[in-house]
């Protein structure tokens, strides 16, 4: 059978592989692993190995590290192969590192082995520091040895993985191959990092809910089913934390938060995944305006930390998250955009009209005026939000969970905020009158009945409300679509490790 040739063996090599067949390549690869442990060498029995420092630190403390030995692990990603001297690179977390191993260093039999392993093998080395003639800072290798024998070859490196279906169906042969999609990730871990340093530094306290719920609730969103074996019963994923976080706050917590993994049965697309992150905060004795506070500090001092500055380029526009944001009530924005005065409707047949005269379809033929507001809203509005937007007092048609204002009882104590024309986030004054929410509850049960779901009014959560919920500001954000934003990823799929996928087969 053919010798499988390892990548980049000389500088003008074009191609990884010398064998198209992936199974012909990893047969090669297995009679090695096979040879290896006939000799005594079976790497997949070492159980630990020698890792004192990272590439990035060889670098960064260089002058102080020359000509002193180090240990590092990592896997070979490229081979330049000149007789009796071999330069490899190796990565590991952190970055790039190359190595210099030479025959009259580790030995003849050391070397010879070491001439048998491939692209993809992760090693450990240890050497001494030092620069090349080049001027490159590298490791000059002392002993080489195998960890981990890859047994399939990676994809042809100077191409990189490109095809996304592989790259999120395969993520951890993404990672190996496109350090840059690492990079998001660590940022993405940074970013939920400054959502906690934040809220924890306000005084609010993280908390975790059930992800499984025994009532599917009366909200638009379409629940997870899943049974329970034991009790015999039907269980919904959450769709999202709101209720059970305001019961804490009925129960004495004034300032509560979660960053917890939400799941909606509905559509995909570049930004909705089935399961998603939210980050939702509930404080006692605050209103919107506070949560709008809240939020516009939030999100400046998460990119101030993460990006270094408060202007940011997402899919080449350039952003300013800098304060203060523009805030517009809904009324105001529709007004600005459509050119349509909410105020100048009398009753819903009037919003209707006006509807048709713009050209507007609706969902519904009986649609109320606030229907018909948030339907201007998103088809003439939200197209022009690319700056961070706060758009605010929304109809009570469409916000079932939050308080009325006092003074115009058809809107809500509500908003949204939006960057690059994409919602970010929802809070609310919440609604703590036990009453009123039950009324909606149900109207919303019924809605959804009608549409086939199994919804139920949430007894329990109207009980809390009975016992007393204080006056209370609600803010919920997605994590996912901040990550997005903060790392210039066009997909959600970009910023989540193993995004939902149909099955090949």
């Amino acid at each position: 059978m053919a010798e499988e040739k390892n990548i980049n063996r000389n500088e003008n090599t074009e191609v990884e592989e010398t064998l198209e067949n992936t199974n012909e390549l990893r047969e090669i690869r297995l009679k090695k692993l096979q040879t290896l442990k006939e000799s005594g060498n079976d790497p997949f029995k070492i159980t630990t190995a020698e890792h004192t420092i990272s590439a990035k630190e060889i670098v960064e403390r260089f002058e102080e590290l020359e000509n002193q030995d180090v240990a590092i692990c990592g896997r070979i990603m490229t081979w330049r192969d000149m007789g009796k001297a071999n330069f490899i690179d190796i990565h590991d977390r952190t970055g790039r590192m190359q190595i210099y191993v030479k025959l009259d260093d580790i030995g003849e039999e050391a070397f010879a082995e070491f001439k048998r392993w491939d692209i993809g093998d992760i090693v450990e080395v240890k050497g001494f520091v030092f620069r090349t003639r080049r001027g490159e800072i590298s490791v000059h290798c002392k002993s080489i040895r195998l960890l981990t024998k890859s047994l399939l070859p990676l994809p042809e490196k100077f191409h990189g993985l490109k095809d996304t279906d592989t790259r999120y169906r395969q993520r951890y042969l993404d990672l190996i191959v496109n350090p840059e999609v690492r990079d998001v990730f660590y940022k993405r871990s940074l970013i939920t990092s400054k959502i906690r340093e934040f809220l924890n530094s306000r005084g609010f306290l993280e908390v975790d809910t059930p992800v499984l719920h025994t009532i599917e609730i009366g909200a638009a969103a379409r629940p997870f089913i899943t049974h329970h074996n034991t009790l015999d019963i039907d269980m919904y994923l959450r769709i999202e934390t709101e209720l059970y976080l305001k019961r804490l706050i009925v129960g004495g917590f004034e300032k509560v938060y979660e960053v917890g993994r939400i799941f909606r049965n509905e559509g995909m697309s570049i930004k909705h995944n089935p399961e998603f992150t939210t980050v939702e905060l509930y404080q006692a004795y605050a209103d919107y305006k506070d949560m709008m506070n809240i939020a516009e500090e939030m999100y400046v001092f998460i990119t101030k930390e993460v990006c270094g500055t408060d202007k940011i380029t997402y899919q080449g526009v350039e952003i300013n998250m800098a304060s203060p944001w523009e805030r517009l009530t809904m009324a105001e924005a529709v007004k600005k955009y459509a050119g349509v005065d909410y105020y100048d409707w009398k009753t819903d047949e009037d919003a209707r009209a006006a509807a048709k005269a713009k050209g507007l379809e609706l969902e519904k033929p009986n649609m109320t005026k606030g229907e018909v507001l948030a339907a201007f809203f998103e088809e003439f509005v939200e197209e022009h939000l690319i700056q961070p937007t706060f758009i605010y007092d929304y109809p009570v048609d469409i916000s079932p969970l939050a308080k009325r204002k006092p003074d115009e009882p058809d809107m809500t104590e509500r908003f949204e905020f939006f960057i690059f024309a994409r919602e970010m986030g929802n809070a609310f004054s919440e609604l703590n009158d036990p009453i009123d929410q039950k009324e909606r509850f149900v109207r919303q049960v019924e809605a959804r009945r009608k549409e086939g779901a199994n919804a139920e009014v949430d007894e329990d959560f109207i009980t809390a409300l009975e016992y007393g919920l204080p006056p209370t500001g609600g803010l919920g954000v997605g994590l996912d679509r901040l990550v997005m934003l903060l790392t210039d990823s066009a997909s959600i799929r970009d910023v989540l490790l193993f995004p939902t996928m149909k099955p090949l087969s």
